[in-house]
């Protein structure tokens, strides 16, 4: 069993404070921390949303954790049930950091069922509050919890969202501080997506893949392409015609940088649309491929 991560008072201005804070026009005088913040600089994207998310949602939210985590981009969420769960888990499975900002104090575990979950997130990320002890969630401490998600983060996806959700507070939060913020659209006879709609209605750029948020970030793309990849063992498994699944060295071998279409591909490949996804899914976890625009797939080098 391994020895929880044990949390320490980061004052403001001392090394390792996170410069986006000063963003603020009130950033907080220190927070609680158990984990490791991201360097200065590193890219944090916020993935936040409804607590009572439809099944869709929560997939969603899990696989833009894992497209970022990939790209070696750090999650920013808020723990709660829902998206905020879903997303985290993402980002864990991605094999990438994350950071989980508290609306509650640093030793309370809110809600309860994330115990297991904030000790991944504090041994593979970092969990942070401004409170320290065991200060209760009470509902004024979540609209001052969204703003340093919003700080932190250099854009937010807003993945499901009622009309009232406190979702859009962070994307509230993020537009003040000039922060890109995008949203998933959803169906209009969906409440939960009523609030995402509404921002995309009021000019909100919408989400419909990692490239929406490249583009809107160059920088994130930028950060991709110089992550460190493993490639040796990528470029080993382009060569190899034979190994546990050939039909990933085929599918490098078909892709360049220029994008295609999965259905494109598949056809070009004489493989089935299954057998494709489950390799084109490997790949990206892997760092080789990317999505872009309309759901094609390009190689990243």
């Amino acid at each position: 069993m391994s020895v929880p991560v044990a949390a320490r008072r980061l004052r403001r201005g001392e090394p390792g404070w996170p410069e986006r804070l000063e963003h603020l026009d009130c950033p907080p005088e220190a927070l609680w921390v158990r984990g490791t913040l991201p360097a200065a600089g590193a890219p944090c994207v916020a993935v936040v949303g409804s607590r009572r998310a439809t099944p869709g949602g929560l997939l969603t939210a899990h696989d833009i954790a894992v497209d970022l985590a990939a790209a070696g981009v750090t999650v920013v969420s808020g723990m709660a049930r829902g998206i905020d769960g879903a997303t985290h888990r993402g980002a864990l499975h991605g094999g990438g950091s994350t950071i989980a900002v508290l609306g509650c104090g640093i030793e309370v575990c809110y809600p309860g069922e994330h115990l297991e979950l904030r000790e991944q997130i504090a041994a593979h990320g970092c969990v942070v509050s401004e409170d320290g002890g065991s200060e209760l969630p009470l509902a004024w401490r979540f609209p001052r919890r969204n703003r340093i998600i919003a700080a932190l983060a250099e854009a937010v996806v807003v993945v499901e969202a009622t009309a009232r959700s406190g979702a859009l507070s962070t994307a509230r939060w993020a537009a003040d501080l000039g922060r890109e913020v995008l949203a998933v659209p959803g169906s209009i006879r969906n409440p939960s997506s009523a609030g995402t709609n509404f921002l995309i209605r009021d000019g909100v750029r919408p989400y419909l893949g990692i490239a929406d948020l490249f583009e809107a970030v160059p920088a994130l793309r930028r950060c991709m392409t110089a992550r460190a990849v493993d490639r040796p063992a990528l470029e080993a498994l382009d060569r190899s015609a034979g190994g546990a699944d050939p039909l990933l060295g085929r599918v490098l071998d078909q892709l360049t940088a220029d994008p295609v279409h999965p259905d494109d591909l598949a056809a070009a490949l004489g493989v089935g649309v299954a057998a494709l996804a489950s390799a084109l899914t490997t790949l990206q976890l892997r760092g080789a491929i990317t999505d872009v625009c309309g759901g094609r797939v390009a190689r990243t080098f």
